[in-house]
């Protein structure tokens, strides 16, 4: 056997002596990952920046900072989610006490991507050992420095046979879903998450797609702009742009859209300066291949702020491009970077046929004061999650499921919504033996009769 198949051997093996299951004992490992993370604080930012110079303020309220509260989260509630949940019974039970018992699913897999290369691995793994299973960790190949780091972490924890990082190129990432798992957990595009749903159908195997998509951002004639240019600079451009439920294009009021470039334009040189590259808050986009694939976005867009590319150092100024169309390469995919198209509407007519010309994305947002408009667009369109007045905040209150429709992924997790997707929900009857009505039994003779009327009494 190579070396893959040995350490999943070992973790079913693992799994299959119970020893995952005592919740007191996924606490001591828990509180064990928690004093590591702590201790390498400072070693995570040094690593996001080597691999593309994320500012540490970035670094900690989306990665260390998240991962923290995730870990204090689970500690604290891990002994009341794990408890069977007492159901109310049926009148065709009875006598009975009806139960839900959480149990893991046993050998996971979760592969982790690199735009939050240190939370978007940690936080299902954790939830993982939480729920009680096993976890090999495929880390991102293109963040090489957290990547290392995690494996340090994960190895300063965790025995082997229970969680174990493997690090490796699409070679590796092929091999291990060639293997048979018990629950695969994936975060990354739409094209792979694809591959990730082929390779568990060969086995029945149940999955969780955290993918993306093209989020619109609407914003109508009653809303604040210039509160909405400053809160959509923010979510547009944080982390480079390199975030799934970033606004991906906007679609305003035509009357409104050049108020609204210019208000944009304030809000990047109040964020960045004059010149961006030089700012130490913006990002680098993650490598080469990333960077010549958005910059071939660009050719023959109309271009109104930004635009600026440096191949040689995978720089990507923020940039606002107006109305381009929507077979465009930039309107085809999800952008994953700093730039921002702005298509115009009039009526809800204009607004539907730009919408429905794309599958249904991870996010949506609406600014507006409009009652009635921001209810018509949270009715009519499906989309993973979304904000009104607001981006990006959804992802963070963990009371909140995370997780996509559709093409931008299915199944979801944060907070109890995770330990949930992380555990297979047992159904249990406890039947008494005290009475035993003989309805049931045969010789039916007329009780289709009694049971009909059961029926239709208590629905």
């Amino acid at each position: 056997m190579d070396s893959i198949s040995n350490i999943l051997y070992s973790q079913q093996t693992f799994f299959k002596s119970q020893k995952t299951k005592p919740i007191a004992d996924r606490l001591v490992y828990l509180k064990a990952l928690k004093e590591v993370v702590l201790s390498k604080e400072q070693a995570v930012y040094d690593a996001l920046y080597k691999d593309f110079k994320k500012s540490e303020f970035e670094s900690f309220i989306s990665e260390f900072g998240l991962v923290l509260s995730q870990l204090n989260l689970v500690i604290k509630n891990l002994e009341k989610w794990a408890k069977p949940e007492r159901i109310k019974s049926s009148l065709l039970t009875f006598p009975s006490k009806d139960f839900i018992y959480k149990e893991p699913y046993g050998n996971v897999l979760v592969i982790s991507p690199w735009n939050y290369p240190f939370l978007l691995a940690l936080e299902p793994l954790i939830i993982a050992i939480a729920a009680g299973n096993t976890v090999i960790l495929k880390p991102s190949e293109l963040t090489k420095h957290t990547s290392q780091l995690l494996t340090n972490i994960v190895k300063a924890v965790f025995p082997e046979n229970y969680v174990a990082s493997i690090q490796g190129d699409v070679q590796v990432a092929t091999e291990l879903l060639s293997k048979k798992w018990d629950y695969i957990f994936f975060t990354g595009s739409v094209s792979v998450g694809k591959i990730i749903a082929e390779a568990a159908a060969k086995h029945l195997t149940p999955v969780t797609l955290e993918l993306g998509g093209k989020s619109p951002c609407i914003i109508d004639d009653t809303a604040n702009l210039k509160l909405a240019a400053k809160r959509i600079v923010w979510g547009k451009f944080f982390n480079g742009g390199q975030t799934c439920i970033a606004p991906d294009y906007i679609i305003i009021k035509h009357a409104l859209k050049q108020e609204f470039i210019t208000l944009l334009k304030a809000e990047i040189t109040q964020f960045y300066g004059k010149n961006p590259e030089e700012s130490k808050d913006f990002p680098r986009i993650i490598n080469t291949k990333n960077t010549s694939r958005l910059a071939n976005m660009l050719k023959d867009c109309h271009v109104v702020f930004g635009g600026t590319i440096d191949e040689k150092t995978n720089y990507i100024a923020p940039t606002l491009i107006d109305e381009p169309a929507l077979d465009s390469e930039v309107m085809q995919d999800e952008i994953f970077g700093p730039i921002l198209p702005i298509l115009t509407y009039e009526t809800e007519n204009d607004l539907d046929r730009i919408i429905s010309s794309f599958e249904k994305p991870l996010a949506l947002y609406a600014f507006s004061n409009d009652k009635k408009f921001i209810d018509h667009i949270l009715s009519t369109y499906s989309f993973g999650g979304g904000v009104v007045n607001d981006v990006l905040i959804h992802f963070g209150n963990h009371r909140l499921p995370f997780g996509g429709v559709g093409p931008s992924g299915m199944g979801a997790y944060h907070g109890k919504y995770g330990f949930d997707t992380f555990s297979h929900h047992k159904a249990v009857i406890k039947r008494g033996n005290w009475l035993d009505p003989s309805l049931r039994y045969a010789p039916y003779n007329q009780k289709v009769t009694i049971i009909k009327k059961i029926f239709k009494y208590f629905g």
